[in-house]
């Protein structure tokens, strides 16, 4: 199933930050598409829930020195 999951990220200042981000999400399996903007201090996730979810999306971006201040879906 098709799910998109919103996170609110703190730390992101450049686009830098979001080529960082996309990245490493891209590379998550059944990740299908990632937008990060660093302007709203957001990253939104298209993701089949079969295979993915956000707790592992909150992780990879922590693992990259942001803070995933909330997450869920919208």
């Amino acid at each position: 199933m098709i799910q998109r999951a919103t996170l609110k990220v703190s730390g992101m200042s450049c686009m830098g930050c979001e080529n960082a981000i996309k990245r490493v999400l891209e590379q998550v399996q059944g990740v299908d598409e990632v937008v990060a903007s660093h302007k709203n201090g957001t990253v939104e996730v298209t993701y089949d829930a079969d295979r993915a979810d956000p707790a592992t999306f909150k992780a990879k971006i922590e693992g990259l020195g942001y803070q995933v201040v909330q997450s869920g879906r919208p």
